[in-house]
């Protein structure tokens, strides 16, 4: 079986087309395959299936672990549709375990995804990492996110263990820590510790639940736009006044490779 390396912004997935539901992945395969010392190494696997129709979209985290869906992941996953010939190139929907998501896929520009509403969820949350405490934002993108602005992005440590936050119990499934701050241009810097992947470059949702923290903080009404810069690179997201975000940013795909020893 074969697999297709591919990443948006460096957040970089294994991608299976497997359209008739025939090689569902466990766990323990996935976490194999995305090990970066003795696997491919990926932040998580998109097996890409087709249910009543449609495009699905089923990812896991590197450590075998489903998550509701992936917003760099399912940009490279339109891109792998149109540039693989499944899919013309242009406007359509791929289902996720977080709903319908529409996309815009040029065949050789950024790609856009309506990654639907973002939600602060009320109540005080806070983020310790060493010395470090910060009260931030509680916000569903679709899966959980945790939010803090910093003075500076080197607080955040090197994320390699899961940052504190509490109230544990508004996370029973674990969640997603971003660590943001003001650049002098008006865009944001970010690093982003992933929930069963630890720190990745980029952070699809994660950069939507950022667009919206920074609204609630500097108090602008929407619709707004903000550019984020995550370590892989530069996205910019739109939400407009009923909170739907909508992500822009690349996708490019790199190399096959054949998975057959890790199944």
């Amino acid at each position: 079986m074969i697999a297709t390396y591919g990443h948006g912004t460096h957040n970089d997935f294994l991608v299976l087309f497997d359209p008739d539901d025939q090689n569902e992945l466990t766990p323990d395969q996935v976490a194999r395959m995305c090990n970066r010392e003795s696997g491919i190494g990926a932040d998580g696997t998109i097996r890409i299936i087709k249910r009543d129709g449609k495009w699905f979209m089923d990812y896991r985290n590197s450590d075998g672990s489903l998550a509701e869906m992936c917003g760099n992941g399912i940009r490279v996953m339109g891109r792998y549709l149109v540039e693989r010939g499944h899919q013309p190139e242009g406007i359509f929907a791929i289902n996720t375990r977080a709903g319908m998501k529409y996309m815009a896929v040029p065949s050789d520009a950024d790609i856009s995804v309506n990654m639907g509403s973002v939600q602060e969820i009320y109540g005080e949350i806070s983020v310790k990492v060493n010395e470090h405490e910060w009260v931030g934002y509680n916000i569903n993108a679709g899966n959980p996110h945790a939010v803090v602005f910093v003075d500076d992005l080197i607080d955040a440590g090197d994320l390699k263990s899961p940052p504190n936050v509490e109230p544990a119990d508004e996370y029973p499934d674990g969640v997603n820590v971003e660590f943001v701050t003001f650049l002098d241009n008006g865009e944001l810097a970010m690093r982003v510790h992933e929930r069963g992947s630890g720190e990745t470059q980029s952070c699809g949702t994660g950069i939507c639940a950022v667009a919206l923290a920074a609204t609630l903080k500097t108090r602008k009404s929407l619709p707004v736009r903000w550019v984020i810069n995550p370590p892989g690179g530069r996205l910019t997201v739109d939400i407009d006044s009923h909170s739907n975000a909508t992500l822009t940013g690349p996708a490019v795909l790199i190399a096959d490779h054949d998975i057959s020893k890790y199944l």
